[in-house]
Formats: C-alpha cells, structure tokens, sequence
C-alpha cells in the first residue's frame, strides 16, 4: 500500500482534473485508483476482479478522450468501477449496490459519463455505432468508443454489430480489452512499439497516400494490399478485424501506460472505424484474484490483506440444488448433457464440469446458440439440460419459441435467480420469465419453493417428454431437507398447506413462506400451487366453491404472469370467486437487500396481508372486532 493516502487520487473529482495532471504521475495514481477500489469493495462486495484489469485503461482512456463530450460506452459493465471513481463519484463508493447508492454497473440517470446502461454483455458496439452514426448526421466531431471486455466478443450480437460497423464510414473506435492470459505472449515491447507505429501519422499517411496513387494502376494496387495484408498477418492477429473494415491496432499492453497513452491518441486523430486490441489481466495488482479471478470476480466483503471473504451461516442455496442433481442424474443417465452460457460457477456446473466433461458444453456468452445447440441434441435423443439465470434466458427467447416449443423438444431450462436478485438491481433480476415462458404451448413449468421440491422438480422436468422450465430464485431457501430420492410429481398438481376460510392465498414458488405467515393471519387457506403451466384446473375449482377471494402471490411481474393464467381460468370456467393479484410492480425495482426489495414491493407478510384486507375491508373489519 502507498504511504499517500490516496494524495493524487484525493485530487480527482472529474476526468477534467485527470487531464491536467502531468502524464509522469499517471502510474502513481493507477497504483492508488487500485488500491482504493480494493479498500472500497472490500467493505461493500461487489465486482473486483475485472475492475482491477481495466485501471490503466480507464485513466488513459479520460486522459485522452475529452469525456463526456467524448462518448465511452463500456461492456461488460462490471469492470467500471475505476471509471466510476474518477468521474465524481468516488466519495459514494461506500454505498455500492445498497438502496439508494451507486449502481453496480453503468447507468444513464447516475451520471453524464455513463453513456449506457449495462447490466448485459456485448451490447457496447452496437450502442456506441449508433452514437457515431447520430455524432455524424449531425455533423458534430465527437469521438465515440466502445470498451468490449471479459468474454463479451463471444456473443453473436458483438460480431452482428462489427460486421455493420466495419461496412459503415462512421468514426468509431472499438477497444477489446483482452484478459485471457494465453495470448499474453503476444504482449511485449515489440507489439506495442507495432502498435504506436501502425497507429501513428506517418504510417497512416503512407498507407493512404499509396493507396492513392496505386488505385489507378489496379492490378498493382490489388497486388500491393495482398502484400499488406499478409505482412500484418504474419505480426499479429487481426487479420479479421481488418477483413470485417476496421483499423486494427494490436495487441498492446493494456497495463503500461506510456504505450497506451500515445497510442490512443493517435488514434483519435483517425477517421473510421478502427480496433484496438488491449490485453490485460483480470484481478492485475492484487494477488488472491490475480490467482483466482473466478472467485474474485464477484466477491462478498472480504479482508483486503488476506482476501478472505466474509461468510455468511446459511443452508444450501438452490444453485448448488441444482448443481447437486444435475450430477446425480448424469450418472444415472448418459443421455444427460449440460449446456451453460459461460456462468460454470454461478450456475452451479463445476463439479459436473469436473465429473462429466464430455457431457459439459460452455458455450460462451451466446444464449441464443445455447437454446438451438440444446435443441439440436434433443432432435437426436439426447437429454440437454439449459443452466441459465432467468434475465439471461430473455436474450435467447427467439429460440424458446422457434427451435424448442414450436418442435416440441424435450428441452430442460434450469431458470436460476428467478425473482429479485439485490444488489445486482434492476439488470439482473428475474422479473419476467413465468410472464414470457407462461404463453408459449407444449411447456411445463414449475415454480420450486423450498429446496427439496426444487430436487424433484428437476427430476420431474427430466423425465417430461416434451419442453419443461423449473425456476427457483437466487440464494438459500427455507431450510427443508432434500431428499436423495428422487420422484416424479404429477404435472399440474398443486398442495393445499392451510386450511381456511373465505380466502384462499395461492402461492407461486419462492413466496410460499411469506404466504403461509399470511395465512395464519387471515386464517385463509394456502395452497403451494408448484405448477404455474398446466395450472391444477380441478382443485380451483373445487376451491372456487368453498372460497370468496382467490390471492395469488409471485415474484414475478403480475402482467401476463402466474397470476393471470389464475384469472383467465376463472374468467374462462365463470367461477364465482374474485381474484387479486400480488406480484413484482409495472416498474423495474432498483437494487438493494432482498428483505426490503420484497417489503417495498408488498410481498412479505405484512404486505401480503395489509393488501387483502384492503382489497375485502369486511375482513379487516371482521379482525378488529375480534
């Protein structure tokens, strides 16, 4: 740690400041931007690992750019915490991810730099094209640039957008931040001094002024871009980038700031579309994620000189459930295979990954290819299993419908992180999965609300001959004991858990707990209905007759979902019951604890209940006479 005090640091409140400070200090303040945002996320959690990669890139990249009228759109958005600090919002690090505070990842509404929003990958050369084209029509000289990082480049839409962009005579600059440490050889003196050479005025000026007077003889013309174009594939690997129209500039050190610095200046001075290949490394400076960048990716509070985390005494979350049957049931069925878009760990794939590895497939951040690989195994008789968190699943919907629903495979989705998700706010959570999932025939979908039911669930959906979803939310659940046993529950069969009267509170998956506290308030029935699609037609029924007021509860928006299939059904049959339904609002929930997420929303206990009462004041005028 510096003796400063974070000096240097302490005298930055907007990138301006940066670029008055002489570029000889500039490795001083990385050293305490560094140290600071380890300091501060240890006490808040959060994302390190990738933040402390993108340091030198983020100070450079104010340094040069005349930010915010310069346009900086980053993704992922997990590695802008430096770029959070140096743009006026360092003294509000310590509200990281809590109600109120910073978001943890960019956001329009917090601040002028943050040019997009990102929660999602591989969205920032798509957006920062679109910014270009506008900065162009209306004839305005700004720069715009897209930061693509931490395994964004897997996704289809990244290469969908460098293939528009590269046809396109819109001034953009595409930075890949590179962190994976095999192409580290390829980063020295030699590349970058390649890299300030084919960036600065001299070479490009040749470049263009030969490709002027060599246009009009054409067959020496052609022959002289064959000859460029094979040197600079032979030196370093961006023969690609320069097939698809870009200027590509690479690979650099992204960590030394005397090659990044001029090297990015010139090309600020190009016109184009061009592409600056930067290698870094995730966790750079702090050894514990130098070492594991995986586990340090998204950390809990931890002590920065150890790096130990802080852990909290829970049981075991659904992810590890999940991780736990999927093992089970590989080994019980060599048919099994398990797909995941690049989140082994968060999905809980590490043991099978270890166990069964030519069963695994990570296919990188490629949801849609995820779903239709998955399909394509399932045509063979295959039984693939799609390990992905619900906000995830909405960019492969396309393929729900078309590749699995509309053929009716037997294609599994194990929805992780269904419901709120806390500090990951509004980008992560997984709001709308039963309302997008619910109206597509031929699926089966369940809801799990403790941890044995989800083992079964998981079962249940395997043995289904046709397309299933089990869905179960982030963290630990109630604390039931699972069963090794598996068994199949009948499709669409709900469980009545309380007896009642008048009402009954019929509960989807993760709020069954909140419901049952409910019930014994109301003294209403509660039924644990599991199946959100086929919906247990005969028990409501029979319900509906003994019952004035159906309640449906979900951690999920109340439009279009679990809910709603409830009051079409009683639309649809007449029955003579009224119907409330209790859901996530018509609003996306900002980021903070789960506990005062669900509060906020009403669906904790005393919510539950004080919005039943309002909705039948007979009864609450029945619980205050008694």
């Amino acid at each position: 740690m510096t003796k400063t005090g974070h000096a240097l640091l302490r005298t930055i409140d907007s990138p301006a400041d940066l670029r008055r400070l002489p570029e000889g200090v500039l490795p001083q303040l990385a050293q305490e931007l560094r140290e600071y945002l380890i300091t501060s996320v240890s006490r808040t959690g959060g994302h390190l690992a990738a933040g402390l990669g993108t340091v030198e890139l983020t100070i450079a990249l104010h340094y040069v750019f005349d930010t915010p009228e310069d346009r900086i759109v980053w993704d992922v958005g997990h590695q802008t915490y430096p770029h959070k600090i140096l743009t006026g919002r360092r003294e509000r690090m310590a509200t990281l991810r809590k109600a109120n505070g910073l978001s943890g990842f960019p956001k329009r509404s917090e601040s002028p730099y943050d040019t997009f929003g990102v929660g999602h990958s591989s969205t920032s050369i798509s957006a920062a094209l679109g910014m270009a084209v506008a900065a162009k029509q209306a004839r305005e000289a700004r720069q715009v640039v897209a930061v693509i990082g931490d395994g964004a480049l897997t996704a289809g839409m990244a290469f969908e957008a460098l293939n528009n962009a590269g046809s396109m005579d819109a001034d953009l600059l595409v930075i890949l931040n590179d962190n994976d440490m095999s192409i580290s050889p390829n980063v020295g003196a030699l590349s970058s001094y390649l890299a300030r050479i084919l960036s600065g005025r001299a070479y490009t000026s040749v470049r263009s002024g030969s490709k002027t007077v060599l246009s009009t003889v054409r067959p020496v013309f052609q022959f002289a871009k064959r000859i460029e174009e094979h040197m600079k594939g032979i030196i370093m690997p961006g023969t690609l980038f320069e097939e698809l129209g870009f200027n590509y500039i690479g690979p650099i050190d992204g960590h030394d700031l005397a090659s990044l610095i001029p090297t990015l200046r010139n090309m600020r001075s190009l016109k184009g579309p061009r592409f600056l290949h930067v290698v870094t490394r995730k966790g750079k400076g702090y050894t514990p994620a130098e070492g594991d960048p995986c586990v340090y990716h998204g950390v809990t509070p931890f002590d920065p000189q150890t790096g130990k985390m802080e852990t909290k005494a829970s049981g075991k979350t659904y992810t590890q459930i999940f991780g736990e049957w999927l093992c089970d049931m590989a080994a019980a069925d060599s048919r099994l295979i398990g797909i995941t878009p690049a989140m082994r760990e968060g999905s809980g794939l590490v043991e099978f990954s270890e166990r069964f590895p030519d069963r695994y497939f990570d296919v990188g951040i490629a949801e849609q290819h995820a779903l239709t690989f998955a399909a394509g195994l399932a045509c063979e008789g295959l039984k693939p299993v799609v390990a992905i968190y619900s906000t995830f699943l909405q960019r492969g919907y396309d393929q729900v419908i078309h590749d699995i629903s509309l053929q009716n495979l037997p294609v599994m989705l194990a929805i992780d992180r269904g419901g709120l998700v806390g500090a990951d706010g509004p980008t992560h959570a997984g709001s709308f999965d039963l309302s997008f999932m619910r109206c597509l025939p031929h699926f089966v979908i369940m809801a799990a609300s403790d941890e044995n039911e989800c083992r079964q669930m998981l079962y249940t959906a395997y043995q289904h001959d046709g397309p299933t979803a089990v869905r179960y939310p982030r963290g630990s659940g109630p604390g039931v004991a699972v069963e090794r046993a598996m068994t199949a529950l009948p499709i669409g069969k709900a469980e009545v858990r309380r007896h009642g009267t008048r009402v009954a509170l019929l509960a989807f998956g993760s709020l069954l707990s909140a419901a049952l506290g409910a019930g014994e308030t109301l003294n209403a029935t509660v039924v644990n209905m599991r199946f959100v699609k086929p919906l247990d037609e005969a028990l409501l029924i029979r319900l509906a007759r003994s019952h004035e007021f159906f309640v449906t509860i979900e951690e999920n928006v109340v439009a279009g979902g679990a809910g709603s299939g409830v009051g079409e059904l009683v639309g649809q049959l007449q029955l003579p019951v009224r119907v409330l339904n209790l859901g996530l609002p018509d609003s996306y929930i900002e980021h903070g604890s789960p506990a005062q997420m669900l509060a906020d929303c009403g669906l904790d206990v005393s919510g539950i209940v004080r919005q039943v009462r309002g909705a039948m004041p007979e009864l609450a005028r029945a619980s205050e006479s008694a």
